[in-house]
């Protein structure tokens, strides 16, 4: 399964994988957008036709369903490749009152694993792949602001947003130590996608200069795609990759830190908890 697969990065790792012959699900948020992917990967007269799922990550109820989407139109999991994310170009909140940086990079992905673990542990041995960023450098999380709201800046919360994506991963690889599941994080490379494009400079921003400093999306899910499937890293967890290479996180005390990790793992805990659910009749008081 790869989340965030109807355009940029997740289309070209789902790409990928299709052409490998591997079953595929794919995530998106946009039917009509979702569709169209379908009929271009079906084109490839793929071995194991992809599938759809939607749902917006914004919406934390709209990820569990997801998650029930998955449990009730496969019998297995193998690999989860937690891709889906955005940057913002100024500070909003979701229907659940999260900010969404927050929410859409770390939270989503956070409780549609913790949704999905279950599954993807009774198909072991099986591979969770988190796509993180170099963005996390130089940052530390503010755990008495984790939404943002003093003094918002696009490319500190979103690099806040992508430490966390590594916290995460470390935590859950400590979680899964010898029950057949590996945790992974990667930086993709600086990729020319459309991310960040919800603001009219921002787009014009990126037009100018991300096919300058941008790889392709097919290079840079190359990372994504050798943690899915390469033999070499098959029992390998807790590591942040580039290039498909392990990658050490020395420019970042706060990415090894256990404390900080276990800390965010609590408190995402506790933020999720009215949405873990699977029951939504349970549901309670939204955050």
């Amino acid at each position: 399964m790869v989340t965030g697969a109807t355009r940029g990065l997740g289309l070209a790792t789902a790409r990928s994988l299709v052409r490998q012959g591997h079953c595929v699900l794919l995530h998106g948020r946009d039917e009509r957008r979702g569709r169209a992917v379908i009929a271009e990967l079906l084109a490839e007269r793929p071995a194991c036709p992809p599938q759809l799922l939607l749902a917006d990550f914004r919406s934390l109820a709209e990820v569990r369903e997801l998650a029930l989407g998955v449990l009730t139109t496969v019998p297995r999991l193998d690999v989860l490749i937690n891709n889906a994310g955005g940057a913002f170009f100024s500070r909003q909140l979701t229907r659940d009152g999260f900010e969404m940086t927050f929410a859409v990079n770390h939270l989503a992905p956070f409780l549609l694993t913790n949704l999905l673990l279950p599954q993807l542990l009774t198909s072991s041995p099986a591979r969770i792949v988190n796509v993180a960023s170099a963005a996390h450098r130089g940052q530390a999380l503010d755990f008495d602001d984790l939404m943002n709201a003093h003094d918002y800046k696009l490319m500190r919360a979103y690099g806040r947003s992508k430490l966390a994506n590594i916290l995460f991963t470390r935590a859950l690889a400590r979680r899964l130590g010898g029950r057949g599941v590996t945790a992974n994080a990667l930086h993709p490379g600086v990729v020319n996608t459309r991310i960040a494009q919800n603001n009219a400079f921002a787009r014009m921003i990126g037009r100018l200069l991300m096919p300058l400093i941008g790889i392709a999306p097919e290079e840079g899910a190359r990372t994504s795609v050798f943690l899915a499937t390469a033999p070499e890293v098959s029992g390998a967890s807790g590591g942040y990759y580039v290039r498909c290479q392990l990658h050490g996180l020395s420019t970042s005390a706060e990415a090894v830190s256990e404390e900080a990790s276990e800390r965010l793992w609590r408190i995402s805990e506790q933020l999720v908890a009215p949405f873990a659910r699977m029951d939504p009749s349970q549901e309670g008081a939204s955050a």
